[in-house]
């Protein structure tokens, strides 16, 4: 008979509870996106930056695009630790990985509180 010992209890649960409260935010923001969208009827860019002037509108787009870098990056963190086996590759995936999604954070924020 095997004796399994589990140590550290729980892995996996954080990375879980993350993937599913980003979805969460995602999903309500894709509803008041639609809402606000159906509301303002946008059709040129002077709609579509009034839309995008308000305080709340810009608060809710970036916490949008943090949530969608935070849960893409636990997706491609676990494929990469699945089926990309040497450690070195590994870490140049993961290393990749982390600066694209941050520069495309970071662009997005630019977008949104440019002059």
């Amino acid at each position: 008979m095997v004796n399994r010992v589990v140590v550290g209890a729980h892995y996996g649960s954080r990375s879980w509870l993350g993937q599913r409260v980003t979805a969460a935010a995602m999903a309500i923001y894709t509803l008041v996106f639609a809402i606000a969208l159906l509301a303002a009827h946008p059709s040129g860019y002077a709609a579509w930056r009034t839309l995008f002037a308000q305080g709340w509108m810009k608060f809710a787009t970036l916490l949008f695009a943090v949530c969608l870098a935070y849960h893409a990056w636990i997706g491609v963190r676990d494929i990469f630790m699945d089926y990309v086996k040497p450690a070195f590759v590994r870490v140049i995936c993961h290393a990749v990985a982390v600066l694209l999604l941050v520069g495309y954070a970071g662009w997005a924020i630019q977008i949104l509180w440019r002059a």
